[in-house]
């Protein structure tokens, strides 16, 4: 690449002021037969690369990711190779296929060396072409002058020279991180997290040269308030040696040990690097209790008036309105927020006007994405990966990763969609699908510029934006059916809109729309459509067959007990006269023919189950809900054996509100799913006979238990918690030891301890279920703190469970749970 210094640094001193044309766009120079030529200025061709790559690579977002590939591909800049890279890693993750994961490592590879390479040769230009082997951190805080103090142009006044590349490297790096993580081998996933260290130090000292000019910066992304941050080397020195060692540690670990035992252990609190805030998850190996009072924020925003096309999205009522949902079991609001911190968070951050170079658009933009990213993951982060959390030596920071990401969305470019897209997968992903959250009152206790909660109507306002810039786009249709399921709980709406979104370019994009689908379906209780959704799942990508046919099956065990339940309901006289016999028994033969074909169905697609697990897997671990796929199944066959009965009729509880419960659908569900689906509770739905069903009742304490902590989910969602409350305290007395075995289902002791912390906060926060004496004279702030420290201490107890199926899934729950109770008894006074 043609040298920079002109462009990083304007003229030299040396060159006094006639040496000024050399900043111009071209400049003439001699050719071996004495004519002249015009030479592209550097600075142009690479703010026309950037441009160029910029505008390509937005295309993806717009479903056009075919488009984008034979753009991008006619430049040969690291801007153009960071696009291609995007485009693959976009592939890689959203149908985890392994080929393309294989093509994603190595175009991001590529990218990493020609963007090492172009870095370096910025920094040489910088120096005066000298070869100096300085940082290009140590270059002050300017953005490149001469010692004149003339600036180019085009020079960036804020970053120091090469800090593009130097970012584009690091996107790259912390790209090729994710998709060696999610690859099979736990070798490569231990280098994907050492890239992700790497990724770390780059993108804080990216933000660290910002800060040093953009004082308003600092208020915004929470940077005071953390300590420098040195490319130091972790606790001893960890260079590549040393990580080969720990890698073949690993491994011999690995070899030694049982899968449960690759759980790891924490990683140490005084490790140097950013020491924010940390989501200390609270899974079955939590060794040490969170420190109280820092919990990782969640994000919740003051809100403007925005376009009619957003306030629609929020503003569905759907078949679950407010006046017929309990307070706490709608997602919170925070229209309340208008008079609260108004100009502290949404106005936080330097605006858009200041980056008017594309070159420092595109570092701020990026660095706030990717770094946002970074420490959003990091902050989730079970702790079965602790030890592997090592090797990066840092933690992460669910506060201030949200705001970065916000920032960057203030952009309208490929970084900004891509921060865009994991807020809003943050949010109606993990947040909007936690069930102790901030109630809409306490938020206004947040202190200045803190962000809590689930912002619906700033999530609602980015996603127009969205689909105004990428009117194209399935993927934001799909994130549009997701926020109707979530904050308006519209599942007849959102699965609407998803039945018409299934024509992505993108395979990727379109299995993603038919498990959403498929999830929605199900909780709509819609068994033929959850059936043929999850079935495509199948044939539109490789990540978990099992489960997808698994899930498959129950549909079908749906089908079935319907079909035999409406068959005992023809059983009576006809209606009259030889025609209604005749329709009567047609009606019978139609229902007796259904019900041998779901049956037949159901027993196909469990078998088919586990035949299809274990060819994926998760850092050398089979997937989780694959193993619990293979306990179901078992589960069944045994009990099928045992009684004598057909697999289909083994069923006890409904195995689709088992599946409902685990992927938190009450949240999803209106008052009159909620009151449908306590329906498929009931052991009459069985089909294997009365004497099986008082056998499976009075025998596996396993089943109750599960079947309680569903019916408690549920009733809860109907604000009936006494209830609720009187069945879990029976399960949470159980033998611990009574639902343990290979087959046992030992997630639901600890999942009752969960729900009756959900029940606690409920009572505690939800105004429509204290008690009339308490709030007309009683002790209002001593009755809701002793419902709040309930709360914690059930989640409190879950978080030191030991290991048991699925721990990961509930313990982000558990988690969310625990930053909440600890947010609000800070904010009360009640810590």
């Amino acid at each position: 690449m043609t040298s920079l210094r002109t462009w990083l640094r304007g003229p030299s001193a040396a060159n006094g002021p006639a040496s000024s044309s050399s900043s111009r766009k071209s400049s003439a120079s001699s050719t071996p037969n004495g004519s002249t030529s015009q030479v592209a200025d550097p600075r142009e061709v690479e703010i026309s690369d950037l441009q160029d790559a910029m505008d390509a690579a937005g295309l993806i977002m717009n479903d056009d990711i075919d488009g984008a590939e034979a753009r991008l591909r006619k430049g040969s800049s690291s801007f153009h190779l960071l696009g291609l890279g995007v485009s693959t890693f976009m592939r890689s993750i959203l149908g985890f296929e392994k080929d393309i994961m294989a093509e994603a490592s190595a175009r991001l590879a590529e990218c990493e060396n020609r963007a090492w390479a172009d870095m370096k040769k910025a920094q040489r230009a910088a120096e005066g072409g000298t070869g100096s082997s300085s940082s290009w951190f140590g270059r002050g805080g300017g953005g490149g002058g001469s010692s004149n103090g003339h600036v180019s142009g085009h020079a960036s006044h804020i970053y120091p020279p090469g800090s593009e590349f130097q970012l584009v490297h690091a996107e790259a790096q912390l790209m090729s991180a994710v998709v060696a993580v999610m690859h099979e081998s736990l070798t490569e996933g231990i280098k994907g997290f050492y890239k992700l260290r790497k990724a770390f130090v780059t993108l804080d000292a990216i933000m660290a040269a910002e800060e040093r000019l953009l004082p308003g910066h600092l208020r915004a992304n929470g940077a005071s308030r953390r300590p420098k941050l040195a490319d130091d080397p972790m606790p001893g020195s960890f260079d590549e040696k040393e990580f080969e060692e720990l890698t073949r540690t690993l491994e011999k670990t690995k070899a030694t040990e049982d899968d449960s035992d690759l759980d790891f252990v924490d990683a140490k609190e005084g490790q140097s690097g950013t020491q924010t805030p940390a989501a200390t998850y609270g899974g079955h190996l939590a060794k040490s209790t969170p420190r109280p009072g820092t919990p990782s924020k969640s994000s919740t925003w003051p809100v403007e008036k925005h376009a009619t096309d957003a306030s629609s999205i929020t503003s569905s009522a759907g078949p679950a309105s407010k006046a017929d949902t309990p307070a706490h079991s709608r997602p919170p609001s925070v229209s309340h927020l208008r008079t609260v911190n108004r100009h502290s968070v949404l106005d936080d951050g330097p605006d858009t006007t200041h980056f008017t170079n594309p070159v420092d658009a595109f570092i701020h933009s990026g660095a706030n994405m990717c770094f946002g990213v970074l420490l959003l993951l990091l902050s989730m982060v079970p702790p079965a990966f602790s030890r592997l959390l090592y090797i990066i030596g840092f933690k992460g920071d669910r506060d201030r990763g949200v705001r970065m990401l916000w920032q960057s969305t203030k952009f309208a470019n490929i970084n900004g969609a891509v921060a865009g897209l994991a807020l809003l997968s943050y949010y109606n992903g993990l947040l909007a699908l936690s069930d102790i959250l901030p109630d809409d009152a306490d938020v206004g206790h947040g202190g200045d510029g803190e962000i809590v909660g689930y912002p619906r109507e700033r999530c609602a306002a980015l996603l127009a934006k969205m689909r105004r810039q990428y009117p194209d786009s399935r993927l934001w249709r799909l994130e549009e059916a997701r926020l109707l399921a979530n904050c308006s709980r519209d599942l007849r709406g959102a699965v609407a809109l998803l039945a018409t979104n299934a024509d992505s370019r993108m395979r990727q994009v379109a299995a993603l729309n038919s498990f959403e689908l498929a999830l929605d379906s199900m909780f709509l209780q819609d068994w033929p459509r959850m059936r043929d959704a999850f079935v495509a799942c199948v044939e539109l990508n490789d990540w978990s067959h099992s489960m997808y046919y698994y899930i498959a099956g129950c549909a079908e065990i749906e089908m079935y007990r319907d079909a035999v339940h409406r068959l005992r309901g023809t059983g009576g006289a006809g209606a009259g006269g030889d025609g209604g016999e005749d329709l009567q028994k047609r009606e019978r033969s139609a229902l007796e023919a259904e019900a041998r074909r779901a049956k037949k169905a159901a027993e196909e697609f469990l078998r088919k189950a586990p035949a299809c697990a274990g060819r994926k897997r998760f850092m050398a671990k089979q997937m989780p809900f694959e193993v619990f796929v293979l306990r179901k199944v078992a589960k069944l066959e045994e009990r099928a054996r045992a009684l004598g009965v057909d697999l289909a009729d083994a069923a006890g509880l409904s195995p689709v509100l088992e599946m409902t419960y685990l992927w938190n659908g009450g949240r999803r569900m209106g008052p009159d799913l909620l009151e449908s689906a306590l329906g498929l509770a009931s052991w009459e739905r069985c089909t294997a006979g009365s004497k099986a069903v008082a056998g499976i009742r009075d025998g596996e304490k396993d089943e109750v238990a599960v079947k309680v902590v569903c019916e408690a989910s549920l009733l809860r969602g109907l604000g009936r918690t006494k209830e609720a409350r009187e069945k879990l305290e029976e399960v949470v007395a159980f033998d611990r030891t009574t639902l343990k075995g290979p087959t046992r289902d030992d997630y639901a002791l600890p999942c009752a301890h969960y729900e009756l912390a959900a029940v606690s906060w409920a009572e505690g926060c939800d105004r429509s279920l204290w008690p009339a004496d308490v709030v007309n004279g009683g002790d209002l702030d001593g009755y809701r703190r002793g419902k709040v420290d309930d709360s914690q201490a059930h989640l409190e107890q879950v978080a030191r469970w030991e290991s048991f199926v699925l721990d990961a899934r509930i313990g982000m729950r558990v988690q969310t749970g625990l930053d909440t109770v600890r947010w609000l008894k800070e904010k009360k006074g009640w810590a």
